[in-house]
């Protein structure tokens, strides 16, 4: 979810232009500045080196990138998808994409590599104006090499054959235009099965306040169903998993409290038999709260096969803020999921 802060964060002349701020703005206060500010300076890579940090449980770490976002191309990072190169695609909530190749040396992280990045761009190829029809947040990949991407504020979805190239209309699932306005399909994802797994962050189904709004199925051919988040968090995004199951993130915001984020895991079975109006729910596999993980505005996550492991990657968009960071965490999944 958008919340407004300072300018750009890849650092042109446009950074001293402001939005609106809301309450994620709040938490950084009234020094809010870009992030190219302080951007970790990285001499040949798109971020600082992160060490693997003390986790139990069934992912391991290691380590990650404090993303600079000039290098990078793109900041206020919201969606993420990962290949099996460990090539990370990410897109923000100023309407740009960017790609990273993560590298790694002793099979933690060592270096995040720039390739490309640029704005998003409408059917006949002019870029998205910032505002309201930029405000991308979840990103997926077709097995046809088609990237999907979902925007908020002004809900909809595009599909791109490039990603620097026009992005077509495709059809949302029915009834995302209900949606709030920060609120929209923050969780995009391709499961194993070939189908699409979205979630929105604010959307109850009718009747059912504490639920969060689902689909599965594929532009057309939309089922509605039902995400059930832990009380206070709200769905910010999904990966799908080799196994058939799926990751989802989860966030929680309060003033008094600030970030924290959940990561849980559907089971194959619960994605396979479901059929209208299932309510889906996973087991927590990690916690990102300020104690052995930091508390940061986690929005991204995304899973990929790289010689023999499965790789987990998170993102956390920092607003700008100097109070918040702008980070990529890498873990390595291991265990079956709960049935």
């Amino acid at each position: 979810m958008r919340r407004r802060s300072a300018g750009p964060c890849w650092c042109d002349g446009a950074a001293s232009r402001r939005q609106p701020l809301t309450r994620r703005a709040f938490l950084a206060g009234a020094a809010l500045v870009t992030a190219c500010a302080r951007a970790p300076q990285a001499a040949d890579g798109a971020g600082s080196v992160l060490p693997p940090l003390p986790n139990d449980g069934p992912l391991r770490s290691l380590g990650g990138f404090a993303i600079d976002a000039a290098r990078l191309g793109a900041a206020n990072l919201s969606g993420i998808h990962l290949d099996d190169d460990l090539v990370a695609t990410m897109v923000d909530d100023r309407g740009r994409w960017a790609q990273a190749r993560i590298e790694l040396r002793e099979g933690v992280a060592h270096r995040l590599v720039p390739i490309a990045s640029g704005p998003l761009r409408d059917g006949a190829g002019r870029p998205l104006p910032r505002g309201r029809a930029a405000d991308a947040e979840s990103i997926a990949r077709l097995p046809d090499g088609t990237w999907l991407v979902g925007f908020e504020r002004w809900h909809r979805l595009r599909a791109y054959r490039r990603l620097d190239g026009p992005g077509a209309y495709v059809d949302a699932p029915p009834g995302l235009d209900r949606a709030p306005v920060n609120g929209g399909m923050e969780a995009l994802t391709l499961l194993a099965d070939g189908r699409l797994l979205a979630i929105t962050e604010e959307l109850p189904p009718p009747g059912a306040p504490a639920l969060r709004q689902a689909w599965l199925g594929r532009p057309g051919r939309w089922m509605p169903l039902a995400w059930q988040p832990e009380p206070g968090f709200v769905p910010v995004d999904a990966a799908g998993l080799p196994d058939g199951g799926a990751l989802v993130l989860e966030r929680r915001f309060t003033l008094l409290t600030g970030f924290a984020a959940r990561l849980v895991r559907v089971a194959p079975q619960a994605l396979a038999s479901a059929t209208e109006g299932s309510v889906l729910t996973g087991a927590p596999i990690l916690r990102l709260d300020g104690g052995a993980l930091p508390a940061e505005n986690w929005e991204g996550v995304a899973a990929a096969r790289h010689g023999g492991r499965l790789i987990v990657a998170l993102v956390a968009d920092d607003n700008g803020s100097l109070v918040q960071r702008s980070l990529m965490l890498l873990f390595e999944l291991h265990g079956e999921p709960t049935r």
